[in-house]
């Protein structure tokens, strides 16, 4: 039988019935629940693999922690660290992270109009933007749209916030088990997310955009890692991105 809420609702389908997950509760439960399955495992290991790096970098496990705990963005904490490691000085470090966390901007205005639900007080939204991170920002994208109002954010948070947890857990394990871990299984662990990332946008093929911003995206990378090493990952972007968009928009209106 089914998992259920107090109202009958499924809490664990694949698919929302019309009534969404039957209450708030049910879809933050929801959400906890897909999130600590293969997505915790994978993000997981990316963070054992940072824990690794923290300790191999001479630095404590609590800077680690806080690291995860208010920075929560894998690609910023391993610049962090690596820059760091080299010397630099605080202000190159802190420009680093925050142009290599910029990406979370643009993620969090497209997320944040799903989110939104009469009633709720504003700093919901302040609070649960800390949590929008690659993985959980596909999971919502994928699952709000189809919720009612009132569910998305608490499905959102349950999602999010259990993956957040399971990180610091991670974090630590990784620090102390650094010794256990070579560091090619180190370098390979913190590349586990970004892979399982762009194989939930292959999975959810129907949103033609998505795929044509893939396609476009490896076809255009390694031409433009030869144009430029230090800027052809933000130029793939920007181009895959911006053709797929306007591709799609001229697919829709020619066969409307």
């Amino acid at each position: 039988m089914p998992n259920s809420d107090a109202t009958g609702e499924d809490v664990t389908g694949e698919t929302a019935r019309p009534g969404g997950f039957g209450s708030p509760r049910g879809a933050a439960l929801t959400g906890l629940r897909e999130a600590v399955g293969v997505p915790a495992l994978v993000l997981g290991a990316s963070y054992l693999g940072f824990g690794a790096l923290i300790q191999g970098a001479g630095l404590t496990v609590w800077h680690g922690l806080f690291s995860t705990f208010t920075g929560w963005a894998l690609p910023g904490q391993i610049i962090l660290v690596e820059l760091y490691s080299l010397g630099a000085g605080l202000l190159v470090v802190a420009a680093a992270v925050a142009m290599t966390n910029a990406r979370l901007l643009p993620m969090t205005v497209a997320l944040m109009p799903y989110l939104r639900a009469p009633g709720t007080p504003r700093w919901h939204y302040y609070l649960f933007a800390h949590y929008v991170a690659v993985t959980g920002w596909a999971a919502a994208m994928r699952r709000c749209p189809s919720l009612p109002e009132d569910q998305r954010l608490p499905y959102f948070a349950g999602f999010a916030v259990a993956l957040w947890a399971m990180c610091l857990v991670t974090t630590a394990v990784g620090f102390f088990l650094s010794d256990l871990l070579p560091g090619y299984v180190t370098l390979g662990l913190v590349f586990l997310n970004p892979i399982y990332f762009m194989l939930v946008f292959v999975a959810d093929a129907k949103h033609r955009a998505r795929i044509l911003a893939l396609a476009i995206g490896a076809l255009a990378g390694p031409l433009m890692h030869m144009v430029s090493a230090d800027w052809g990952l933000l130029l793939t972007g920007v181009l895959a991105g911006s053709l797929a968009f306007f591709g799609d928009r001229l697919w829709s209106r020619r066969h409307v």
